[in-house]
């Protein structure tokens, strides 16, 4: 860590993108969500660490680290789901492959991330607090892209994001770096 590195200690979080003609046509979707329902953008991600507080060099120092141990690996859609959570509202479900839990549970461990519940790996489409609205929201994925069911993509980057969970206009999120996984 870097010992001069005096900033404040922030909120940041880990996140595994999709390659960019799988996020075009999450973000074709997601924009006709909010459109309906309001909510915040955001680029489309699976969380692989959440919110930690950490100073920056410190945080850009574990995900590079935590990065060169992490092959590209295949993620796909299982379903379209809904929660009442703000943060997964409704999203995609992906499925819990040994690579995919692999990946978040080898980030944790560098980040020394433990989480509060198990891993479910999935790709948020719309962030809100909507209650009544979400099974609607949940069924329009589904008459938006009838083929996203099944989806495979490769993830082959990791971003760092400073992701101050308070700020529900997500104005104040920052991507702070991408690593590229290396296929060794």
């Amino acid at each position: 860590m870097d010992a001069t590195d005096q900033s404040p200690e922030e909120v940041y979080s880990v996140w595994a993108l999709p390659p960019e003609s799988v996020r075009d046509r999450l973000r074709r979707i997601m924009e006709v969500l909010r459109a309906a329902h309001g909510g915040p953008a955001f680029e489309p991600h699976a969380t692989v660490v959440g919110a930690i507080r950490l100073r920056r060099s410190q945080a850009i120092e574990m995900v590079r680290a935590a990065a060169a141990g992490v092959r590209p690996y295949t993620a796909r859609v299982v379903g379209v789901a809904r929660d009442d959570f703000f943060y997964q509202c409704v999203y995609l479900l992906l499925e819990p492959t040994p690579e995919v839990v692999g990946a978040s549970d080898h980030c944790c461990a560098h980040f020394g991330y433990e989480r509060s519940a198990p891993y479910m790996p999935h790709v948020s489409l719309l962030y809100g607090d909507l209650t009544e609205e979400e099974e609607e929201a949940r069924k329009k994925v589904e008459e938006l892209d009838k083929d996203i069911c099944g989806l495979q993509f490769e993830i082959s980057e990791l971003a760092l994001y400073r992701t101050d969970t308070e700020d529900k206009s997500l104005d104040s999120w920052e991507m702070v770096e991408v690593r590229h996984l290396e296929k060794k």
